[in-house]
This record gives C-alpha cells, sequence and structure tokens, in this order.
C-alpha cells in the first residue's frame, strides 16, 4: 500500500458514539474542517492503513464518524486511541493571512532586529487569540531552554514568512 506523503495528524478516536458502530474523534484543532472534508482517513491501528469515512458531522467539540468495515459498538470501540491522519490537499483553501497551526510548528522566529528568539514549538488557544509557544535557546551553556508565549496577533506577528520558514514579531529578547 503507498501511502500518501502529505499525511498530517488530526486527531485521534475517543470511544464509540452509539450502537451502530460510529466512532468519537477528538480533533487536535478547534477548526474540524479537515476531518469533516476527507473521505478517507488514515489510521495508526494495527498497522497505519487508510479507512472510508461513509459520514461525518460535528458533535459538540468532536467528530463523530461512520467508518467502512466498523459495524458494530464493539469495532468502534475496539479503535480507542488510535490516531487519525488526513491527506493535506483534503484541508480546505484558507484565506490570505490564515494558517494552518501545522504550518507554523518549527518556524523560525525573530524580532524586528533580526534577533533570534527561538522556534515555534507549539500554538495553544487561550480563548481569546492563539499563543505562539516558541522555545529559546538558554543564554548559557548550563542554562535550561526556556520558552516564550507570544499572543499571535496581529499587534506582535509583524509578518509569517512560510517560504522562507520564518515568522517576524514585535518583541524583545528580555520579555
Amino acid at each position: 500500500m503507498d501511502v500518501p506523503p502529505d499525511l498530517v495528524l488530526v486527531g485521534y478516536v475517543a470511544g464509540a458514539y452509539g450502537l451502530k458502530g460510529w466512532v468519537r474523534v477528538r480533533p487536535y484543532s478547534n477548526d474540524a474542517d479537515a476531518l469533516l472534508a476527507a473521505k478517507t482517513w488514515w489510521l495508526d491501528r494495527p498497522a497505519l492503513r487508510d479507512v472510508s469515512v461513509m459520514q461525518s458531522k460535528l458533535h459538540v467539540d468532536e467528530v463523530v464518524a461512520q467508518l467502512m468495515g466498523v459495524a458494530d459498538r464493539e469495532a468502534a470501540e475496539a479503535l480507542k486511541g488510535t490516531t487519525v491522519q488526513v491527506r493535506r490537499s483534503h484541508f480546505p483553501a484558507l484565506d490570505k493571512d490564515e494558517f494552518y497551526w501545522v504550518d507554523l510548528i518549527g518556524l523560525a522566529v525573530q524580532n524586528q532586529r533580526g534577533e533570534s528568539l527561538g522556534t515555534v514549538a507549539d500554538l495553544m488557544d487561550n480563548g481569546a487569540h492563539p499563543i505562539l509557544v516558541v522555545q529559546a535557546a538558554g543564554s548559557g551553556p548550563d542554562e535550561k531552554p526556556r520558552q516564550l508565549l507570544i499572543p499571535f496577533v496581529d499587534r506582535f506577528v509583524q509578518e509569517v514568512d512560510q517560504a522562507n520558514r520564518r515568522v517576524t514579531v514585535d518583541w524583545e529578547l528580555d520579555y
């Protein structure tokens, strides 16, 4: 079986939904559009394999789906903990100045003076706006790396240059 090179981890099976084999999937993002748009999911249990999605819909903060070959609650429960990946090509198109979080992970972060602040290690949502979690190098050989938390808002994020894998921020080294 050929595994597509553009698979992105988008969630995991949290358990069964109902009695007819539907699964509950907890997305890693607040926006589950990629899960809902894809008609094929890649599950990692028992080995990485593709599964056709017969139906899917939002249910509270999860996606519930009926998958081909999962006929009853017992089969759905057996998938609990399985990770779900979808092809990047199935992600909905974004507007200008919108980004998928997965695309920001690993980008270098620098301030307006060109000083390196570290790399984007993660993003989190505090309810009001996303926050860049920047892993910064320690200043001395024995100093532990530190994290910077930078609000992902226009006031602080000046530019996201995905082509050059860089984020420019209005933030200082000593903040």
